[in-house]
């Protein structure tokens, strides 16, 4: 009886989901083109003024009064500056991504130029961001974090992706107290969807502590990913101190190791990040992890 009745109501259920999800495309769209109609008509007439500041902001108030007493709630001043801006931001109808909500759209607003809103819009449709998750990118300065920001959502390579620093203040750990590199790990991995979120679109966890056997050692790696976007391995060594020149020969290797013993052969080349508390800039220089080409390390932030 109970495979009876799964078997009715898991179809049933996902009828339902899909039919909210349909219902808020359709309210979503429908309030985002009413927000864009009025903020164009409101930048229209306030344009028409001879003093556009004061006749602006006199001509909101009045109407936030007027629409407060036809409609009710979400008509207020700030709500109508919103909207205003909005249409200010995104003054092209068409060019609205419906998977994105009001909340995001406001959020995007008060960014103050075209290129960062189009670098939060792809990062959050395509790494599923909420609003919430929106609002801490924004707030951990996550565009101006990326090495370099592709033209276009095509144009995707590592340096696009990679953050410096990454910050991890989701993990709870407290920066003035002494960290070992196992402490670090347990809470990536306690953390790993927030984690995911931080580091970028594209990425799916493979393996902790990796066990890699040559001929003559063993080998651990602290943190194994794959990107399906670069079709490439991304593993990462964890520091908890200053970068040295034994840890990017140490990665070096890894990344080697890796390429010769797991990449498959429709794989691209592994990239290996160090993940470190501090960085010795004349280190970096001076090594191979100048050549940007396979080798990255990144300071993070508890």
């Amino acid at each position: 009886m109970e495979l009876a009745e799964n078997a009715l109501f898991n179809p049933i259920k996902e009828i339902i989901i899909q039919a909210r999800l349909k219902v808020f495309r359709v309210a979503n769209s429908a309030l985002l083109e009413a927000y864009w109609q009025i903020g164009k008509l409101i930048v229209e007439d306030e344009q028409q003024g001879k003093h556009r500041a004061d006749y602006g902001k006199a001509t909101l108030k009045v109407l936030s009064n007027q629409l407060t007493i036809e409609f009710g709630k979400g008509f207020d001043y700030t709500n109508l500056t919103n909207i205003r801006k909005f249409y200010l931001s995104f003054p092209i109808l068409d060019a609205l991504r419906q998977e994105l909500s009001w909340t995001h759209y406001r959020l995007l607003s008060r960014l103050d130029s075209e290129e960062k809103r189009t670098f939060y819009i792809n990062e959050a449709i395509a790494s599923n961001w909420n609003s919430r998750e929106l609002q801490r990118q924004i707030n951990t300065l996550s565009f101006e974090r990326t090495l370099t920001q592709p033209k276009s959502t095509a144009q995707q390579s590592i340096q696009h992706l990679i953050k410096d620093p990454y910050i991890f203040e989701f993990l709870g750990i407290n920066p003035e107290t002494a960290n070992t590199e196992r402490n670090l790990e347990t809470a990536i991995i306690n953390h790993l969807k927030n984690f995911l979120l931080e580091f970028g679109k594209g990425f799916a966890f493979v393996a902790r502590q990796q066990h890699i056997v040559t001929d003559t050692s063993d080998f651990f790696i602290d943190l194994v990913f794959y990107n399906y976007i670069l079709k490439c391995f991304v593993i990462i060594d964890l520091k908890t101190g200053r970068l040295n020149h034994q840890d990017i020969g140490q990665i070096d290797m890894y990344v080697r190791m890796y390429d010769d013993l797991k990449k498959g052969k429709d794989d691209n080349p592994t990239i290996g990040i160090l993940l470190c508390s501090e960085k010795d800039e004349t280190i970096v220089k001076y090594s191979v992890l100048n050549d940007k080409n396979q080798l990255f390390s990144s300071k993070y932030l508890l």
